[in-house]
């Protein structure tokens, strides 16, 4: 991430559509499980912290950021504390976490079988590992190549990848699924369009309006996801269970 766009991140994280209901699918998810109280938690990549935010309602949050300037943001303007480290080499020991957390950072890692492997062994047994990534790569546009990302995932790529370590998956959905055709043709009209200089989506959603229109339909989708699976979407969560 560019260092000039982390206070701009910093406000999307807080009010831009599609962070405020996928923070709440997280959590609803989250809540679903009946986790004990006071939860040793491992957040990784949280870019300017909302996540960490949102989990310690469950307890005690490790924040791990791979990006050094963005760690220099979390602590000179939240005052976080936050560990400089990669997803591929976790400075814990084996087993020290209730829940590890990876909201949207796998993408964007070379070498995602390694991070997979990390992220289990210093999840504790039965403890839970939960991954959000962004779904397809026909929906590949600018907004992938601003973030920095390395591909987008169909839902049974992301389970055989987790399907390499000792556990099981307790759930894997599509979310983003209602917008999804018009997200489709957006991307697809913007990458063709300006080839020069790459615009990730949050930029191209400012309006007052829409966001309140797409945060409409996508808290619809929250609701609905209680009761219907998804065939298709613009993300996918995996909910993923360590085995002694």
């Amino acid at each position: 991430m560019d260092k000039n766009y982390y206070h701009q991140y910093y406000h999307y994280e807080r009010s831009h559509w599609w962070f405020i209901v996928r923070g709440k699918i997280i959590m609803d998810h989250i809540k679903g499980l009946s986790p004990k109280q006071n939860l040793r938690i491992l957040n990784i990549g949280i870019a300017t912290g909302r996540t960490t935010e949102l989990l310690r309602e469950f307890g005690e949050v490790t924040s791990v950021e791979y990006d050094q300037d963005c760690c220099l943001f979390l602590r000179e303007h939240l005052k976080m504390d936050v560990i400089n480290a990669s997803i591929t080499e976790l400075p814990f020991e084996n087993d020290s976490f209730d829940l590890v957390c990876a909201f949207d950072v796998i993408e964007h890692v070379e070498d995602h079988v390694k991070a997979t492997h990390e992220i289990h062994r210093v999840c504790s047994k039965q403890g839970h590992m939960i991954v959000t990534v962004p779904a397809l790569m026909s929906l590949w546009s600018d907004h992938d190549v601003i973030n920095h990302h390395v591909r987008r995932y169909k839902k049974i790529e992301l389970e055989t990848l987790f399907k390499q370590v000792k556990g099981r998956i307790n759930k894997a959905f599509y979310f983003n699924s209602l917008l999804f055709p018009m997200i489709y043709l957006f991307r697809k009209l913007e990458f063709n369009k300006n080839k020069n200089k790459a615009k990730s989506d949050f930029e191209s959603s400012k309006s007052s309006l829409l966001n309140k229109i797409f945060y409409g339909l996508f808290s619809l989708e929250r609701k609905l996801l209680k009761w219907i699976s998804f065939p298709i979407g613009v993300s996918i969560l995996l909910d993923f269970q360590k085995e002694d």
